[in-house]
């Protein structure tokens, strides 16, 4: 079943409230007009009625009747028929008019209306008191409004003839309307039909768009702007898997093919092999890497909720990096403490990737500083190191896979393939935290920041084996 589009639908509803608006006010109108000419019936039927009342309540009684004839006969609209108490007639005016005698028990308080073939009658009932006579007499005055009605159905019929009219016009003026503010998202779907790798760099001007749909302009807008962005990080990371897997296979290829070139004796094989082990493994280390990061892209690295005491993992990772810090002339400084709760083995991981990376690039005679606080229900670990610094540029890019602040990339490096600042941001992110870098007047920070363990300092925190 095909489904009316929006600007049908909007045309339809702007036709509806239009044609709503019309037939509450036409009906108010007519109703109200009605009204007022019921209300001017009855002020001419009561003034006969009183006048009527005063000519029949004279004692003498001669020239009622000739008096009535008078009175009603002035106003041509005006019928009255006066009946004795045993119900024969008395007088009528005009003389060949006939009232039907079910009006005759009528309240005075009520007006009756009566048809009679194509006139129409609105009337009232009073009982009289007449010198002379036996009882009361009963008068009923009925007013011609066949001209009254007769108006209100020819404006009735106009009104239906005019509503029709009004609802074709506005349903032609509510498609143009709704056409005219919906072509902002035409060109939404123009440009989504039209996305393609090539084309991500078009945008929907914010000129012509009105206010309510500007939100979704923008939206779509930036939603470009992050695919686009996506796509351009999607080639940079093809290349440069492509950059990093490209030397261990050339190595590999090399090294086989001049041993291959000539019969070689045991030991020269052995020696070949030992080196095509070693990029074997850096290659089975990068695989696992990507592996582990396109797991934590879609939400599959679940850790563990352990109560763990940051300042023991770093001191058990000090233990480990004494060794190369001492043969680079490196200090390693702890200050301050604090727990989360999280996996132990993937923090052990993320501040080993921070050291390592801090040792990396600190001069002989300098000191690292891990520092760790807590503060307002969370808890932060830093790790400092001077050196050269990173330039602003780089900070923000600093944690994609496979970037290096060297313009030079070191293509191959066999101790760094770009990943290990990607997978601490993982890490850290899968525990719910933040990672950030900061790198001025020489002296690099960075800044890990998770929810607070909430829980007391005791002996049944996990500890580093």
């Amino acid at each position: 079943m095909n489904r009316l589009s929006l600007t049908a639908r909007l045309s339809l509803m702007f036709m509806l409230a239009v044609a709503a608006v019309l037939s509450v006010a036409a009906l108010s109108f007519n109703r109200l007009s009605q009204h007022h000419f019921e209300m001017l019936d009855r002020q001419i039927l009561v003034e006969k009625l009183e006048s009527a009342r005063a000519i029949l309540a004279d004692p003498t009684g001669t020239t009622s009747f000739e008096q009535l004839h008078v009175l009603l006969g002035a106003h041509r609209d005006l019928s009255a028929i006066l009946l004795a108490a045993d119900g024969h007639q008395l007088f009528a005016e005009p003389p060949a008019v006939s009232i039907p005698q079910q009006f005759a028990g009528y309240p005075e308080s009520a007006l009756w209306q009566w048809r009679s073939q194509t006139q129409r009658y609105r009337g009232i009932t009073a009982q009289l008191a007449a010198p002379g006579r036996s009882g009361p007499v009963t008068l009923m005055l009925a007013l011609d409004v066949t001209h009254h009605l007769s108006f209100f159905e020819t404006l009735q019929r106009w009104f239906w003839i005019g509503l029709a009219g009004s609802a074709l016009v506005s349903a032609g003026l509510g498609w143009v309307v709704a056409r005219s503010g919906l072509r902002p998202l035409r060109q939404v779907t123009q440009l989504a039909t039209s996305v393609s790798v090539e084309s991500l760099k078009g945008r929907i001007p914010l000129t012509s768009v009105p206010l309510e749909l500007q939100q979704l302009v923008i939206s779509f807008n930036a939603m470009l702007g992050r695919l686009d962005e996506a796509f351009v990080r999607l080639s940079s990371f093809s290349a440069d898997i492509a950059h990093e897997l490209r030397t261990p296979l050339s190595s590999l290829m090399t090294h086989t093919e001049v041993i291959l070139s000539r019969k070689r004796d045991v030991d020269a094989y052995e020696e070949n092999l030992h080196s095509n082990l070693e990029d074997l493994k850096r290659m089975a280390r990068m695989i696992d890497d990507m592996l582990f990061l396109a797991k934590a892209d879609n939400g599959l690295i679940i850790p563990e909720q352990q109560h763990i005491a940051l300042e023991a993992v770093v001191a058990k990772l000090f233990e480990y990096y004494q060794l190369l810090a001492e043969d680079r002339g490196v200090e390693l400084k702890l200050a301050g403490h604090g727990s989360i709760r999280g996996d132990l083995l993937m923090l052990h991981r993320a501040i080993s990737n921070l050291l390592s990376n801090a040792l990396r690039y600190t001069p002989a005679g300098a000191t690292i500083l891990v520092t760790i606080s807590e503060a307002a229900g969370t808890t932060h670990l830093s790790v400092e190191n001077p050196g050269q610094g990173i330039p602003a540029d780089h900070l923000e890019r600093l944690f994609d896979r496979f970037y290096r602040a060297d313009p030079a990339r070191q293509e191959g490096n066999r101790s760094n393939a770009g990943l290990g600042l990607a997978i601490t941001r993982s890490i850290v992110a899968a525990h719910q935290g933040s990672i950030c870098c900061s790198s001025v007047d020489g002296r690099t920070v960075f800044h890990m920041q998770f929810p607070q363990s909430g829980q007391p300092r005791a002996t049944e925190w996990a500890r580093p084996a």
